[in-house]
């Protein structure tokens, strides 16, 4: 959508409940911000810290004093922490109409979460799927009501197709899976790839629910600018030109959460702005593939449900 302008396309969104990981920095907290322009009735976001949270209250307040925005803190590495904070917000709320799984992390060093699953995907793919398994009832119970559209939006990568051979190494997934050159890109692409397999399997399994994945693009949040030189000359040198700074890589998150739902097909992956991809990888064509992520992520979060 050329010239996509967030404070004249994103439509009216009166009477929304809308929950955003990662909204303490970047391009959540830019997205959060925008969104309460737009009058929804509450918006939630997720971060680590709560002083890091201040900032993006402060500036929501700003924007729209009236619009109730609160943080909820989350470790989306540690089951326990997505656990309580879930349940913390399904005691707040009697509807929730716009999920967005924003949070993540990229490229660190070989590692894994406080339950022993690789760093990046333990971030960036299981503790959002918990999320989204435990707040799927009241997204389902929204979904029922009149006039609803209720949508569920996960942030990738094109990095996605970075992934290990297979797409997925499910053998290795609860250790830190060292991989050869290129190891934490590498584990960095596959988690974004479950990100968007993940959205695509949600779309055929609860088709009453808008389901999405979408890059923002390479933005110059602090996951680029952060990076040490080499992985940073890997980031910046293919896309001189295309770069985007923290507020036009908010522009693809805003389309996705507010165009009109008959024109975003459900389960796809968009590039900005509101571009239908047709990126494709052997991985990502495989039919079985999402059917292996859905259930392996069922397994491993049972005793969390």
């Amino acid at each position: 959508m050329p010239g996509f302008d967030p404070k004249k396309d994103v439509p009216d969104l009166t009477g929304k409940v809308i929950l955003i990981t990662g909204g303490t920095a970047g391009v959540g907290a830019g997205t959060v911000i925008e969104l309460v322009r737009h009058k929804p009735a509450h918006v939630l976001f997720t971060g680590r810290k709560a002083k890091s949270a201040e900032a993006t209250i402060a500036s929501a307040r700003e924007a729209a004093p009236d619009v109730p925005v609160t943080f909820v803190e989350v470790d989306l590495a540690n089951l326990a922490s997505v656990k309580a904070a879930a349940d913390k917000i399904l005691a707040q709320l009697s509807r929730l109409d716009v999920l967005v799984c924003n949070a993540g992390i990229m490229a660190v060093p070989a590692g894994v979460s406080a339950d022993g699953y690789e760093i990046h995907l333990a971030t960036n793919h299981l503790g959002h799927a918990l999320l989204v398994h435990k707040l799927l009832p009241l997204l389902q119970a929204t979904s029922d009501l009149e006039g609803s559209d209720v949508r569920i939006v996960m942030v990738t990568s094109a990095a996605w197709a970075m992934t290990p051979k297979g797409g997925i190494q499910f053998d290795r997934l609860k250790s830190q899976q060292d991989l050869p050159v290129l190891g934490r890109w590498i584990r960095y692409g596959q988690s974004k790839f479950a990100n968007m397999v993940y959205a695509r399997e949600l779309a055929a399994r609860y088709p009453k629910i808008l389901s999405l994945s979408l890059t923002p693009g390479v933005v110059t949040t602090g996951l680029v600018t952060n990076l040490g030189l080499v992985d940073k000359a890997m980031v910046y040198l293919p896309n001189i030109g295309t770069m985007k700074t923290p507020e036009e890589g908010t522009h693809n998150l805003l389309w996705c959460i507010g165009a009109p739902r008959e024109k975003i097909k459900s389960g796809a992956y968009y590039e900005p702005v509101g571009d239908l991809s047709n990126m494709s990888t052997k991985a990502s064509k495989d039919p079985k593939l999402g059917g292996m992520l859905w259930e392996w992520t069922e397994a491993e979060l049972k005793q969390w449900l």
